[in-house]
């Protein structure tokens, strides 16, 4: 038995009672889905696909309803449309602000390709918020939790929205639990009830018990290449919410006065079902695999978040490689062991949407799904390495033996 094989039985005798509670929150969300399922009688009828205006779609109806139910809210947009996360989070704070207004971020500057969006990212792109006249603050958070007495302070007259970023992006921050919100929500809700509380769910879907909807969010937003999606989905994005909130959305997406009416989908509707009720098993394999990554490098002294120790809110594992060169060849390993696209290496390059260089694997059968097996990071100190996803653990441990081998081989670790 090679070093690096004792080393993974070793952490999996540790993780022992951590893998037990992910399969006991596994089991309760999978008969949530199973139960929404069940009460809206899904059948092959509802798979079915649909043309020109969509009118009447009932597949997607349907799926729209079951994704309200998830998150116990009024209302839901479902759509293959929406190309990503970004793309989602555009189109919701786009629809809920007018020109005049401001948004207000409770969890510091958002994901780095929201930047362009907001109008605060480089080369000023035409068409941003910025451009239509929506202002823009941030507060920081405070020791890893919201600050919520210094975003009712940034609150004014102006302000529209509040927008929260669950997952932790590329920072070294903890990721958001879904009662985190309940404060600060409260605090909106009664003190400024004009204005709406967004969270940014992505990587944050089915990995706790509850939805950030359940503490007092009024829009959710996520993409299906993410948790979601369970790994079958193609491709779209969702918001779940207000009934008021959806329809405003909705009608950035189509028309105004079409809303959630109009857009048909030619392909079938079973990935987005399929992957939806798969969506709880997934995403529990996908928290082994970061659980198992962040076990091994905490117990070769490198400092991970979260820690193999402490809860999670969401799939990524964050941890700090110190070097570029432990960061590529981290990722260069993941890259090996993936179903897809194996014999690419990857390099840093100049991604669109990012200030820094980034590296990237991921060997994906959806193009750039996060809840498949993929690691990245920005080529910028602490060189640190975002993980991600995996289908199954045992892919994920394969992954993670590959990755330990690559590092030792470039010189970029020693083995103790």
């Amino acid at each position: 038995m090679n070093r690096i094989e004792e080393m993974i039985l070793k952490a999996e005798e540790e993780l022992k009672e951590s893998f037990a509670r992910i399969e006991e929150n596994e089991m309760t969300r999978t008969k949530q889905v199973l139960d929404l399922f069940r009460n809206e009688g899904v059948s092959y009828r509802h798979f079915a696909p649909s043309t020109g205006y969509g009118y009447d779609d009932i597949g997607r109806d349907t799926l729209e309803r079951i994704y309200a139910g998830l998150f116990h809210t009024e209302a839901a947009l479902m759509r293959p449309h929406v190309a990503s996360g970004t793309a989602a989070l555009s189109l919701t704070l786009f629809g809920l602000t007018k020109p005049g207004e401001k948004i207000v971020s409770a969890t510091g500057m958002p994901y780095d390709t929201l930047l362009g969006v907001i109008g605060t990212g480089k080369g000023n792109q035409p068409g941003s918020l910025k451009e239509m006249g929506v202002d823009f603050d941030c507060v920081e958070l405070k020791n890893g939790k919201i600050d919520v007495r210094s975003v009712e302070q940034a609150i004014t007259k102006e302000t529209s929205l509040v927008i929260a970023q669950r997952s932790r992006g590329y920072a070294w921050r903890p990721s958001l639990f879904p009662e985190d919100f309940a404060e600060l929500a409260e605090m909106i809700h009664s003190r400024h009830p004009g204005v709406t509380l967004m969270v940014d769910n992505c990587y944050g879907e089915f990995v706790c018990k509850d939805e950030p909807t359940d503490y007092g969010a009024d829009i959710c937003v996520g993409s299906l290449i993410k948790n979601p999606g369970g790994g079958i989905a193609p491709t779209g994005g969702y918001v779940a919410g207000k009934l008021d909130k959806v329809e405003r959305i909705a009608g950035r997406l189509t028309a105004p006065g079409l809303g959630r009416e109009l857009g048909s989908y030619a392909a079938s509707y079973r990935p987005f079902y399929q992957g939806l009720f798969m969506a709880p098993h997934t995403v529990a394999q996908a928290l082994k695999t970061a659980l198992l990554a962040s076990r091994l490098f905490d117990n070769l002294g490198f400092e991970t978040s979260p820690s193999s120790r402490e809860a999670r809110a969401d799939i990524i594992q964050a941890i700090k490689m110190e070097t570029p060169e432990r960061l590529v060849a981290f990722c260069q390993g993941i890259q090996t062991a993936s179903p897809v696209d194996s014999m690419a290496m990857p390099e840093p390059w100049d991604m669109p949407g990012y200030d820094d260089q980034v590296v990237m694997a991921a060997g994906t059968f959806v193009a750039g799904a996060s809840i498949e097996l993929s690691a990245d990071g920005p080529i910028r100190a602490p060189y640190t390495a975002f993980m991600q996803g995996g289908l199954t653990y045992i892919h994920g441990r394969i992954a993670l033996s590959e990755a330990l081998r690559r590092m030792t081989e470039t010189g970029a670790l020693k083995m103790p």
